[in-house]
This record gives structure tokens, C-alpha cells and sequence, in this order.
């Protein structure tokens, strides 16, 4: 099933686009409002019409899609193979779904975050410029699509989120992140190093 040709209605984008990155136990999603998605990644939301916000992890095809996720299954997982994109839609906010405590926002610029967008884009395997769905994800809301990247031990799920945030130029390390963990803390750090919010200037009352 390939993208629909029509645009997404997009609700207006943030002054400021930002990131949102979400811990899901072991594995660590990257998404965006959809308002601030830009072509091409934008069409994959043409997929999930109702979507407020879209999520993107990468993980082992093999892994994913079998039934049984046994002692077997886990150790083929270690050796390179087909890697595959699950794209996740949400309708209501990234802290209802995931738990606040489970969710950072981080400002972007917009070159930073047209180089994130670029480069999950590019992790889409496509034909013909369009990146077609594969089949269902595990849950209501959720796509599989093919990915160019395999998935090995040495390049995990969340070695492709630590690539992903690399690519918006912020400070985060690819090398040796193969637990979420690893990430998290990274991804932690960088939001306490986020500026606080301006408070606009109160008007000023006579006496």
C-alpha cells in the first residue's frame, strides 16, 4: 500500500520545531508533531490521517514480525539483517500515551530539524520516491515499512534514534549506544541543558 497522493491537513507548525523523543522500555522512538513535518517525511503521515504526532523507531524485521519472541529469535537478532521502520501515530498527546516521565521535547532549529527529517527519510527504503507501507504494526495506529539500514547488535534501535538526533546537530554520541539507557541519560542531559522559556514582560499598572 503506497502513500496516498494527497496532502496531510496540517494544523499550524510551532514557531520552533521540536523533537520528540519517547522511551518505550528498551527501544527509543523519535517523532514530531505532525504539524512540523516537512516533504518528503510528511507523506508517510498521509498514512495515519488522524494523527496528531508521529513516531518513527527502527528495529530487526525477523524480531519484529515473529510470533514468538523466544531465546532463538532474540539471538538471530544479533547477527545483521533486514532492518524495518515502525511508524507510530498518536491522537492525543506523546505524555498520554507514554507517561510523562517517559517523554523529552528538545528545540530544533530549522536546519537541525530539516537534517533529522532527512535523514529518517532516508532510512525509508522507496521506490519511485515513495515509501510504501509493508504491512500492519503490532497495535492499533501503528505502519511497518521496509528500512535501508540492517540491524545488528553492534547497530540497534536505539544505536539509529542516537544516528537520528546526531543528524540535528546535537550533542549526542552514536558509538557503542546499544541500550536504551545509553541514550536516555544522553537525551536527559540535553534537555537540562535546554534554555528556560522567556517570560513575556507584564504590563505595567498605574497607581
Amino acid at each position: 500500500m503506497a502513500a496516498r497522493a494527497d496532502p496531510v491537513q496540517l494544523r499550524p507548525a510551532h514557531p520552533a520545531p521540536q523533537v520528540v523523543v519517547v522511551r518505550r522500555g528498551w527501544h527509543i522512538d523519535v517523532g514530531f508533531d505532525v504539524a512540523d513535518l516537512k516533504v518528503p517525511l510528511r507523506s508517510i503521515a498521509s498514512n495515519l490521517p488522524m494523527a496528531h504526532f508521529i513516531f518513527f523507531g527502527f528495529g530487526d524485521m525477523h524480531y519484529l514480525l515473529s510470533k514468538s519472541h523466544n531465546a532463538s529469535t532474540m539471538a538471530a537478532a544479533l547477527w545483521p539483517g533486514r532492518g524495518i521502520m515502525l511508524v507510530t501515530g498518536l491522537q492525543g498527546s506523546p505524555q498520554q500515551a507514554f507517561g510523562a516521565d517517559h517523554v523529552i521535547e528538545l528545540t530544533l532549529t530549522d536546519d537541525a530539524a530539516r537534517e533529522l527529517q532527512d535523514f529518517i527519510w532516508e532510512s525509508f527504503a522507496t521506490v519511485d520516491g515513495v515509501a510504501g507501507v509493508y504491512r500492519s504494526g503490532p497495535y492499533e495506529g501503528s505502519l511497518y515499512f521496509l528500512a535501508t539500514h540492517k540491524y545488528s547488535a553492534l547497530h540497534t534501535c536505539n544505536t539509529w534514534a542516537a544516528e537520528a538526533l546526531h543528524a540535528a546537530h546535537l550533542h549526542v554520541h552514536r558509538a557503542a549506544v546499544v541500550f536504551a539507557g545509553q541514550l536516555w541519560r544522553q537525551v536527559r542531559r540535553l534537555q537540562r541543558q535546554e534554555p528556560a522559556p522567556s517570560l513575556a514582560p507584564q504590563p505595567q499598572t498605574s497607581h
